[in-house]
């Protein structure tokens, strides 16, 4: 599943697709990070000022945060519901047991 978010200056699509923030069809980050908390925030407030969160090299703005998050949240839930990530967390918890187990 793929969600449109924007549109970078030179052209390329920003989408959330499955559980990844991509750029041009290829994954740039799993999560965002505000501003605020980013070790480059300086430099991230000057090139772009209106940016409130960065994904990978990304900045986003409020509205596009708000967008990319809840189509995050979106396949996120609808991953953990599907056949394909009960069958995955099934086999975590077993791999979890397995090594769990005493000799």
């Amino acid at each position: 599943m793929s969600t449109y978010i924007k549109t970078t200056q030179d052209g390329r699509k920003v989408e959330v697709i499955d559980q990844a923030i991509c750029l041009d069809g290829k994954t740039e980050a799993d999560h965002l990070v505000p501003v605020a908390e980013h070790p480059n925030r300086a430099n991230i407030q000057q090139a772009a000022p209106d940016a409130t969160h960065m994904a990978g090299r990304l900045a986003l703005t409020a509205a596009e945060a708000t967008a990319a998050l809840a189509a995050l949240e979106a396949n996120r839930l609808a991953y953990e519901t599907s056949p394909k990530g009960l069958a995955e967390r099934m086999r975590k918890a077993q791999n979890t047991a397995l090594a769990n187990r005493d000799g």
